[in-house]
């Protein structure tokens, strides 16, 4: 006569489901990429603090400020940013310390099991009903009822603080969507994940526009992961560093990182030598690394509204360099090797602290704008004569004294502003007329009483602005009748 099977007492079945009850009301399981981004905040947080900390330390007591107090507003910069950063810090060690305590659950959910199974062993077969109930939790305590449960939570739980689901991205483009407002914006541990799953899924291009939240001031060093990248944008958010480990997107062409607040660049900066185009306006960038001059492809190169009193000596390698933007900074003169970024088609210059240009300019062979308002200029070099290609020259709001005659050899021009040089410029050159193909000129708030008799050559101007200037001959009358005349 056959045994018959010993049941499993209710107690253990009732023991069981309350375990499986229990693991499903626990939070969503980080997922790798997430814990990853966590480790990644945690291993940044530290060196962003010192390298802030430090920043603030070298600010120098203004002389009105007492010591005493300067030292207490030093201490009060400081604690705020030990303050930011812990707070960074506890949402990437919050995601840890959760995976870390799910591991624990993994464990006694398999222990849990293996108990089940050798209960189930020696009981052999059981009652229908119960193995009934039985059957929706015991053979599913394993790795994959865990799997499903999470699923399940993903779908239907809202996860803790840092958990948002990084929307899918196509494998070669990432651009986050966002609706506007803060609670589009990522936090430091979402950049972070994104980071990890972009790396993986191998996109080039990443678009973060506007999409950090403000407390985001540096970004992680798993940037570096990156290996894939041609396009990155992190322009209109509030980015003060930026992570060494930059030099390791090697197939980098296009960085746009406008509109934040980035006081330097790493050395590793040097190292993007597959750029082409390059946004840095609009920061607070007082110097550019040494090792600038390595990024040899570029083509585009806007360092607009920032606080650089020098560029480079390196500067001269970036022989592709066809447009140059470094307006309202803080230059005093342009490094000689200047002469060298042959290519150059476009320099703007303006709201400056200029006081002359180089000889080398003109060796800019290729150089068709150049634009030098708003600032100390007194005189143009005469080797501006082999600007051959130039087409628009702006030297307004200056000190200039007099225009060389060697400039009439720049016969292409067809846009030339002096206008507001005020006491300074009293006369054109003689050989003005040889400026066969110039169609706006500006001599306006200028002290020029007469025009050279060459000015009859100019048969192709359309716009002549002369407003507080005391020309005399011709007669300010048949000058501005002359300007209608050429307008219609």
């Amino acid at each position: 006569m056959r045994n018959l099977p010993k049941p499993i007492p209710p107690a253990v079945v009732e023991a069981v489901e309350e375990i499986v009850r229990v693991y499903r009301s626990l939070p969503p399981r980080p997922s790798i990429e997430e814990v990853e981004a966590a480790m990644a905040v945690i291993k940044s947080s530290t060196a962003a603090e010192e390298l802030r900390i430090e920043e603030v330390g070298r600010v120098e007591r203004p002389p009105d400020v007492p010591e005493e107090l300067f030292l207490v507003l030093q201490e009060v910069k400081k604690s705020l940013v030990q303050l930011q950063s812990h707070e960074q810090r506890r949402e990437a060690l919050y995601v840890v310390e959760l995976d870390k305590r799910l591991q624990v659950f993994d464990e006694l959910i398999q222990r849990a099991s293996k108990l089940v199974s050798s209960e189930e062993s020696d009981g052999g077969a059981e009652d229908e009903g119960k193995k009934a109930s039985f059957d929706v939790v015991v053979p599913k305590i394993d790795k994959v009822l865990i799997k499903e449960e999470e699923d399940e939570k993903e779908g239907e739980l809202d996860g803790p603080k840092g958990l948002v689901n990084v929307p899918s991205v196509s494998p070669l483009k990432s651009e986050v969507p966002s609706s506007g407002g803060d609670a589009d914006k990522f936090t430091l541990i979402q950049v972070a994940r994104l980071i990890e799953t972009t790396a993986k899924n191998g996109t080039e291009v990443l678009n973060l526009q506007d999409k950090l939240m403000d407390q985001v001031e540096w970004l992680p060093l798993s940037l570096g992961k990156l290996k894939d990248i041609t396009e990155l944008d992190l322009s209109e958010n509030r980015i003060m560093a930026l992570p060494s480990t930059i030099g390791s997107l090697r197939f980098l062409t296009k960085l746009d990182i406008h509109s934040n607040q980035l006081i330097n660049l790493p050395n590793s900066f040097g190292e993007l030598s597959s750029l082409v185009d390059l946004d840095l306006h609009a920061n607070q960038l007082k110097s550019l690394p040494a090792l600038f001059g390595n990024l040899t492809n570029l083509a585009n190169l806007d360092l607009s509204s920032n606080r650089l009193s020098v560029l480079p000596e390196m500067f001269g390698n970036l022989t592709k360099l066809r447009t140059l933007n470094v307006e309202t900074n803080e230059l005093e003169e342009l490094p000689n090797t200047i002469g060298s970024c042959t290519s150059l088609v476009e320099l703007r210059l303006d709201f400056n602290q200029l006081e002359a240009l180089p000889e080398v300019i003109g060796r800019l062979e290729c150089l068709e704008v150049l634009t030098l308002h708003y600032n100390r200029i007194k005189g143009l070099p005469t080797t501006m004569a082999s600007l051959c290609r130039l087409k628009e020259l702006a030297v307004s709001f200056n000190e200039l004294e007099s225009i060389p005659e060697s400039l009439c050899f720049v016969t292409g021009l067809v846009k030339l502003d002096v206008g507001r040089n005020f006491c300074d410029l009293r006369t054109l050159p003689r050989s003005i007329g040889n400026l066969e193909m110039l169609q706006e000129l500006d001599i306006s708030n200028n002290q020029i009483r007469i025009l050279p008799e060459s000015f009859q050559f100019l048969s192709k101007l359309r716009v002549f602005h002369a407003d507080e200037t005391p020309l005399e001959v011709p007669p300010r009358e048949v000058v501005k009748l002359g300007a209608q005349v050429r307008e219609n």
